[in-house]
């Protein structure tokens, strides 16, 4: 039987945190729109192929939302894109508004604006850990040092949430994002909103300049802005606002500390390297085994497979990003690879309105680490290195000495 007749199970097993699963490979070559079962039992489409995945994620006849929400596939147990989500008749006008509300937020302009406040919390964070060391045998955690509390700081600071607050948020983030049997995820994801309409509405009376009093005040001139849509975008911002970053910090540092060629090239140009280095981070970096969910708002064909109204279709990111027809040597991290472009931010219409925020963080990242610390070297071998139970994946720990 070839794999193309085969239902595979999500997810795959991967060898490692860093290598994506090998059946990828052979799908993009024999199958690259497959019909597969979700971790949660339910039939959809894996589309794992460079070409495919960039012209899905841009076609209009894919939306988040689903004509018969009740009958839809479901993904995961987790509550983090498990299903479909938003109005199937306002989708579009409702994401327009969306984008329409917070470009200013996370444009480019106003990430430069912020590049000096990360640059002194990095600089911070990185006093701290070094202090840390009495010896020069001593180990540190660069998780919970660095990669865990950057991007909590900044997206705190940019939404208006209390820094106070992130092992609250953070403990519901983790619970939202693992699959779970008896509900424990959407649990917890109603309990994220019930946090967030209470921060909403504190700021009611003082509102500020920070995005959510932005949302606030835009739902209250706004009737078509319903009050529970704003409630899900806040807590959208924060999850996906500090999860992402938190994750490619992580795997950035792993790519550079397996491969020390690169290492010692970044340590040697940290201005020069550090953006090239940062979107390999952002085009070999995996951190989740699914995709993005989408669902089909039209019959449609794709590279010879019928997808009917209805299906759930999952654009594996991941894989497309290694996609030897895309990318010489794929596999390879190669800053200095000709091809500059990747779908680690995604494309289209949902293209990731924090990418510049995440590049600024990253960026300033590698490039004082560099600089800072040019022994850096891993204190364990990657395999031993624990890697979260979550949909989105990354290390819960990240020891390193120099």
């Amino acid at each position: 039987m070839s794999v193309a007749a085969e239902r595979l199970q999500l997810p795959f097993p991967r060898p490692n945190v860093l290598d994506l699963a090998p059946l990828y490979e052979v799908l993009r070559r024999e199958a690259p729109i497959t019909p597969v079962t979700t971790p949660a039992g339910d039939p959809a489409w894996l589309v794992t192929r460079y070409d495919e995945v960039k012209a899905l994620l841009g076609d209009k006849r894919l939306g988040r939302s689903h004509p018969e929400p009740e009958r839809a596939s479901r993904i995961t147990t987790a509550a983090v894109q498990d299903g479909p989500t938003g109005s199937y008749e306002t989708e579009e006008a409702d994401h327009a508004r969306m984008r329409r509300l917070l470009t200013p937020a996370f444009s480019a302009k106003r990430m430069r604006m912020l590049s000096q406040h990360v640059q002194d919390l990095v600089d911070g964070y990185l006093d701290q850990l070094i202090a840390e060391r009495a010896t020069p045998d001593d180990v540190v955690d660069l998780h919970s040092g660095l990669a865990f509390p950057l991007p909590v700081a900044v997206i705190c600071r940019l939404l208006g949430v209390p820094e106070s607050d992130r092992e609250h948020f953070h403990a519901l983030s983790e619970r939202m994002a693992s699959p779970s049997a008896g509900g424990e995820a959407h649990q917890a994801r109603e309990e994220f909103s019930r946090y967030m309409v209470g921060l909403a509405e504190a700021k009611r009376d003082q509102l500020g300049e920070d995005v959510i009093s932005d949302l606030v005040r835009a739902q209250s001139a706004d009737e078509a802005f319903d009050y529970d849509e704003m409630i899900r975008l806040c807590v959208g911002l924060l999850f996906a606002g500090h999860e992402t970053t938190v994750n490619r910090i992580g795997l950035g540092v792993l790519f550079l500390m397996t491969r020390p060629e690169q290492w010692a090239a970044l340590t040697a140009d940290p201005d020069g390297r550090v953006d090239a280095t940062v979107e390999e981070i952002m085009r070999l970096g995996a951190p989740g085994d699914l995709g993005l969910l989408r669902y089909a708002h039209t019959d449609l064909d794709v590279a010879g497979t019928t997808i009917r109204t209805g299906d759930a279709v999952i654009l594996s990111v991941n894989s497309a990003n290694r996609d030897q027809a895309a990318y010489a040597d794929a596999e390879t991290f190669d800053p200095d690879r000709a091809e500059r472009t990747h779908l680690g931010f995604g494309h289209g219409a949902h293209f990731c309105i924090g990418a510049s925020l995440a590049r600024t963080e990253l960026r300033i990242v590698f490039a004082t680490l560099a600089r800072r610390l040019p022994g850096l070297r891993l204190a364990k071998g990657v395999d031993e290195l624990p890697v979260r139970p979550t949909i989105t994946g990354g290390v819960a720990e990240l020891p390193v000495t120099w």
